[in-house]
């Protein structure tokens, strides 16, 4: 089975229809935000780019400077669970369509789904394998959080597989439950 093609901005019509189990890859706009850019936004900072219908990517990149600007060398997905307290007023605020992590959200995961929100979920430990998936960085943000807490704005093309872990109708693979 090919995966589903998600291009952002995505309405939320693109990601109701997602099913917890679907396979989905990426390609356009991702931007990565970590804790450090979560509590900020939440404390009522702007973001400094329109997040609305956008992917949010919990990772924390390694990237080498070169002379065009940046390549990313690694880019695995940080532990979503570090996010979940701020995770449902980080969705409210910004208007992400999609979060994609690690090891699923535990409490906020209903907050979320309820705002038309899902997540998805890349396999740990394969860096390597997402870093090969940007074509490029367009932008970097708040480099004064550190490197690894910026916000990191990536073209990326065929990015995953990634699984939805979490649908909006609340079917969760992490509590292998499933609601109709």
């Amino acid at each position: 089975m090919s995966p589903i093609t998600l291009t952002p901005p995505l309405s939320e019509n693109d990601v109701r229809r997602l099913r917890a189990g679907d396979v989905v890859a990426i390609t356009g706009r991702i931007v990565t935000a970590r804790d450090r850019a979560h509590a900020r936004i939440v404390s009522g900072k702007r973001p400094p780019l329109d997040l609305e219908g956008g992917i949010v990517y919990h990772c924390g990149p390694l990237a080498k400077r070169i002379r065009e600007g940046w390549r990313i060398v690694s880019a695995g997905p940080t532990t979503s669970a570090r996010m979940e307290r701020l995770q449902a007023e980080f969705v409210r605020r910004t208007g992400i369509r999609a979060i994609v992590g690690k090891g699923g959200l535990g409490e906020a995961a209903g907050a979320v789904a309820r705002l038309g929100c899902v997540y998805l979920t890349f396999p740990g430990g394969a860096g390597a394998l997402a870093a090969e998936s940007v074509e490029r960085v367009e932008r970097v943000y708040w480099m004064d959080l550190g490197e690894p807490e910026a916000m990191w704005v990536l073209r990326v093309k065929n990015f995953g597989p990634l699984l939805v872990a979490i649908d909006t109708a609340g079917n969760n693979m992490y509590e292998r439950r499933v609601r109709c």
